[in-house]
This record gives C-alpha cells, structure tokens and sequence, in this order.
C-alpha cells in the first residue's frame, strides 16, 4: 500500500483544519531528527536549538534511548501500577542514587511533576509541620511557567496562561521573582501556615531569566529558617542543560524536592518524576496519589538509558564548556537589533530589540531560512538551547548563522 507524501503547506493546512488552535509553530515541518540537525519534509536540514524545549538534551533519536525503547516495547509496555513489574524498581535505584535522593515519584508530563510536588508539600505541611487543615500556603515567583493545569495557572501572572481558566486555586502567594527581601516579607508575617515555595533557578519561559548570584541559597536559606520546604523546578533546567546537573548546584542547594521531565527520556517518552527524601514522599500512602502511566515499564527504561547518555557522554560538562563559548561569541554581534545575551550552560537567550517592525519572531523566520531553528518567547526574546550532544565545529557553525542573521537586518 502507498502511503500519500503530503506537501508542508498540506500538512500545516491539516492541522489547522482539524487541530486546536492552541499553538504558533513556525511555518517548518519536520520529518526527521539525528543529533543536533533536523530535517523537513522538503530534505532541507536545520539546527535544532530548542531541543523541545530541553526535552532532547541526548540529541534526537538518540541510538541507545531508542534501542531501550524498542527492546522493552517487544516485552511489555504497560502494567499499570496494580503490580509490580521488573523495569521499575531498577530505574528508582539508578535514579535515587544518581540524583541523591531517598525516594523517587515517577509522572509522565512536567506539569503531572509539579502537581505531584504540590500536593506533597501540602500533606508534608499538614502530617509533619502541623499546619491547620486546608489553611498551607505556597510561594510562587512572578513571571513563573510550571505546566498548564488550572491548579498550575493559578501560580502564574501571565495573561496568556490564566485568564478565562477561572475560578482558580486558593492557597498561594506571589511574589516578584529575584527579590529575597519579599520572600523574607511573607515568610515573617505567614511563614507558621506556609509549606513551600516552588521556583524555576532559572526562569525559561520568562526568556531565560537568571536571578542574582545567591539567590537560590538566599531562597534556601530562608525557608529553611522558617521550617518551610525549598521546591526546585528543574523540568527544564534539570539533567545537565545549564552545566550542572541541575541548576541549582551552581549554587550548592539541594532542594527539599525536585521536579524533572523533558530531558528524563531524552525526548522519547512523556516521563517525569519528583525526587524528595522519606520525611516528605512517605507522607502520601497507598490510593493517595497516581498515575496509569507513571513508571511504565517502557518509560522506567528510557529513563535509565536517557540518564546514561547524560553520565556517560559527559553531556553536562560539553554544556558548560560550550555555553562560555556560545555566550562569549553571541555577545560580539554588532547589529541594532541585538541587545544582549544571557544564560547558563546550553540555556540561552538573546534580547532583542525590535524595531522597523522586525521583532523576535521575524529574526527566527529568517534563521530558519539559513537552516536553524529557534523559538521566540515574549515579543523580543529568543532562546537558544542546543541538544548536549553539539559539538564546538557545529555550535560555532550555528553562531556564524546567527551573527549573519542579525548583522543582514
């Protein structure tokens, strides 16, 4: 049987026809993916430098993630959790022990991950910190992104991301991100009713927005004082993307919790986890939470072979080395268009500042035209984030693209 070759403007036309208006793609359609290159429908190769948004920090259709995939998709997918199976158990051990964690909480999507860590700081607040029922608080940073549930946009002061979603979650309270004085402010007047704060260590969505030097332990530090959990959000930032494991060890915090997706399959599989320690993940027992999916056989054994590809092909390290390059080079641009770079690691983004009514989102149309993707955020922003696998011969290619985009403007 043939299968029809549908043309780029066909299948964009089908989407629209028949999907939910709910996303902005650039006018690109993908058919395959190897490493750092992706190609169209037309063969044309591009740079991938969103990696699905740090989902495919291991480069896409990595061999070894693959192969794991298949193999364990020819056994058994899907047990459900009524039973034990024989991925699970050697996937948390891996995990725990790789991370430094006591116990792991396997989801399948980042936001199942964040909503996990919310209700575990909740009942951790009732069962150990003695707050009164239904009266726990949690912090929220402004300019925030954790995922898309009603409970999750509640968190969020973004327009786009709340409004007309309500009525909307009680129990939080926001604050400015980067500002410890008003986490300090709240903490002092409510710190006995509140359990958490969850924060990004850097803010991607925001457009890679990287607070003040000692924030994060100033952040730590503080609820800590006021015996209130530190949640870290490192669905993004996590596994290696900013040149550490997780973000927040340029600082030297362990967070009391964390929540990681994306890059925990490489891309290959919605899988995600929150990782804490017995005082806090032993305060939710049998029926008190779940998934169908949440550490399926298939995905337990993506995950260990995403994380090998992490630890064995040194992939944090090449992102720490290459972003010092990648930022260093970026900031040459000479262009009236170009403001400035910021960034850790492999997660970057370039301020733009738009005029003659180019903004962020031509400068990309016109990347894309030289053979590399990338994906404003705001009107002015665009991220610049590499799989891990990218070598410095590709990446400084890549900034030659870049510079020539901005300096033809």
């Amino acid at each position: 049987m043939t299968t029809k070759k549908y043309t780029a403007a066909e299948l964009i036309e089908m989407e629209q026809k028949y999907g939910a208006h709910n996303y902005h793609p650039l006018p690109v359609v993908l058919e395959r993916g190897e490493g750092v290159y992706v190609w169209d429908v037309d063969g044309k190769r591009y740079y991938d430098f969103l990696s699905a948004y740090s989902a495919v920090n291991q480069g896409h259709c990595h061999p070894k993630i693959v192969k794991a995939l298949c193999d364990q998709a020819q056994k058994l997918c899907l047990t459900s959790r009524a039973f034990y199976n024989d991925c699970l158990g050697p996937y948390e051990k891996m995990a725990t022990e790789y991370f430094g964690y006591d116990k792991l909480l396997p989801m399948n999507s980042g936001a199942e991950a964040v909503e996990t860590s919310l209700k575990l700081a909740r009942r951790w607040g009732y069962k150990v910190k003695g707050i009164p029922e239904n009266e726990a608080l949690i912090i929220v940073a402004d300019g925030n992104f954790h995922g898309r549930t009603i409970t999750i946009v509640t968190m969020s002061n973004d327009p786009d991301s709340y409004s007309q979603y309500g009525p909307f979650t009680p129990g939080f309270v926001h604050i400015p991100y980067d500002d410890t004085e008003a986490l300090r402010k709240v903490l002092d007047e409510k710190g006995d009713k509140v359990c958490a704060m969850i924060v990004e260590p850097i803010q991607g969505e925001a457009g890679v927005y990287v607070p003040h030097e000692g924030y994060l332990k100033e952040c730590f530090d503080l609820c800590h004082a006021h015996n209130v959990l530190f949640v870290a959000d490192e669905v993004q930032t996590g596994i290696g993307r900013t040149g550490k494991l997780f973000a927040c060890d340029h600082e030297g915090v362990r967070p009391d919790m964390v929540t990681i997706g994306k890059a925990l399959s490489g891309g290959a599989l919605p899988v995600s986890a929150v990782l804490a320690d017995d005082e806090i993940m032993l305060t939710i027992g049998p029926g008190e939470h779940g998934s169908t999916f949440g550490g399926f056989p298939l995905a337990a054994k993506v995950a260990v072979a995403a994380l090998e590809v992490i630890r064995d092909e040194h992939l944090t390290e090449n992102a720490a080395r290459l972003g010092v390059i990648f930022r260093e080079e970026i900031a040459k641009i000479k262009s009236p268009f170009f403001k400035f770079v910021r960034g850790k690691g492999l997660l970057n983004a370039v301020v733009t500042e738009p005029q003659n009514g180019i903004e962020a989102w031509d400068i990309c149309l016109k990347l894309a035209e030289k053979g590399l993707l990338a994906k404003p955020t705001h009107r002015h922003i665009i991220r610049f984030a590499p799989p891990l696998v990218i070598t410095e011969e590709q990446l400084r290619e890549a900034i030659g693209i870049i510079k020539d985009v901005f300096e033809s403007l």
